[in-house]
């Protein structure tokens, strides 16, 4: 995919940006476009450059985006870029078992059939997505894209400004920092964070199977941790395999060929033969929220605001809704005269988001401790519980609702 360069001409460094991004992986270029649409100049800055943010290699890392998220990707014009390679999950299947003896007879099946949105979401591979960010970014003059590393912020009644480490200032009137789990602008405002280690590791990679998987998702709990198969277009799935710290050490230094010995007793033999797809990755399980999403001239997002466990798929889904939301509260009080910048007008996204990432923290949190263990009672009750939801339907509409996305106060860009 040959993905053109940032414009030769950007905007004079000595005026300010209206709003200044730290941060260009994902939630960052989604938040620019919805603010340059309104009218905002943004600066974006990254510490890697252009070239290294986009590469043409197949890795296995995808997302699975929920309806909402379709709908705002679709507002900002970047959905368009990337559908033809996104594969609708069409339903999602979660068991409970051990690798090797298959799944317990309770299990949930949620079918898209029983809303009438459509599909509850689409999986697209995470270098398809940066790449359409990207793009679009450069073919919109109200954003400026700088490389470079923040090394200082400074904040004042009327703006803010940032040092990066070649001695270029760049300033502008709000500072939104998403830039990543370990936030050097949340770090930098004072801005301190809780959270805790899983003691699990998540082993990424994507898989070819002999057989079609009909766009259905599967979640598979283990003792250790979840397995989810993710459905790709045509034969490949993506898995995001939860182990403890110990044996994904293990598994990760395993060869190709071993590592798939290992995979095949847990993935089962439902898809038949499969095979390695690409090269595999890890990282490190844990949960992290900041203490505050906002300060003076300052505003969190993405994983820069929450880090969450991938139990669910949620944390791409919950920083779409940051961008959503923030793109929202700027436009309303810049429509009514307001400084989008002031104390109480960040307040107001404050509490938009915090119930939400809290309320989808705790239950990632206590979803995976109650479903990480063979705890003999903890097994049997767990699975009657999905056993029961997956026999009332209201109930069960209502998690796949939630699987899409489509509850709570969402955004005006995730209303389509």
């Amino acid at each position: 995919m040959d993905i053109p360069g940032p414009p030769a001409i950007f905007r004079d460094m000595e005026n300010d940006s209206d709003i200044l991004i730290v941060g260009g992986g994902l939630a960052g270029p989604a938040l620019a476009l919805a603010l340059a649409q309104a009218g905002r100049s943004v600066t974006v800055i990254d510490a890697l450059p252009h070239d290294t943010r986009v590469t043409p290699d197949f890795n296995g890392k995808s997302y699975a985006l929920a309806l909402a998220s379709v709908r705002l990707l679709a507002a900002i014009g970047i959905w368009d870029r990337v559908q033809h390679n996104a594969q609708p999950m069409l339903e999602i299947k979660v068991s409970d078992g051990r690798a090797g003896e298959g799944p317990a007879p309770f299990f949930l099946h949620f079918d898209h059939a029983e809303i009438e949105e459509g599909p509850m979401g689409h999986m697209c591979e995470d270098r398809l997505l940066r790449a359409a960010l990207l793009t679009a970014m450069n073919e919109t003059p109200h954003i400026t894209q700088i490389t470079g590393t923040v090394t200082a912020q400074d904040v004042t009644a009327d703006g803010v400004t940032l040092t990066l480490s070649d001695g270029q200032r760049v300033s502008g009137r709000l500072l939104v920092g998403a830039d990543g789990r370990e936030s050097g602008t949340a770090r930098r405002a004072g801005i301190s964070r809780t959270g805790w280690d899983y003691g699990q590791t998540a082993l990424v990679a994507a898989i070819e199977h002999d057989l079609p998987h009909h766009g259905i998702a599967h979640q598979f709990f283990m003792p250790p941790g979840p397995l989810a198969i993710l459905p790709l277009p045509g034969n490949v799935s993506s898995i995001v395999w939860s182990e403890s710290d110990a044996t994904a050490t293990r598994f990760a230094a395993l060869s190709d060929e071993d590592f798939m010995q290992v995979l095949r007793p847990r993935f089962g033999d439902f898809l038949g033969q499969i095979a390695l797809r690409g090269k595999r990755y890890s990282y490190p399980l844990g949960l992290t929220v900041a203490n505050s999403f906002i300060a003076p001239r300052l505003a969190l997002l993405g994983d820069a605001a929450h880090g969450l466990h991938p139990i669910a798929g949620q944390g791409f889904n919950a920083g779409l809704r940051d961008v959503g939301a923030l793109a929202q509260v700027i436009d309303e009080a810049a429509r009514r005269g307001e400084d989008f910048a002031a104390p109480d007008v960040l307040a107001r996204y404050q509490q938009w988001r915090r119930f939400d990432t809290a309320t989808l923290a705790l239950t990632t949190d206590l979803t995976n401790r109650l479903f990480s263990n063979d705890n003999p009672l903890l097994r049997g009750l767990r699975d009657l519980g999905m056993g029961a939801i997956g026999a009332m339907p209201r109930l069960r509409r209502g998690f796949i609702r939630e699987a899409a996305g489509l509850t709570g106060d969402l955004p005006d860009l995730m209303k389509g």
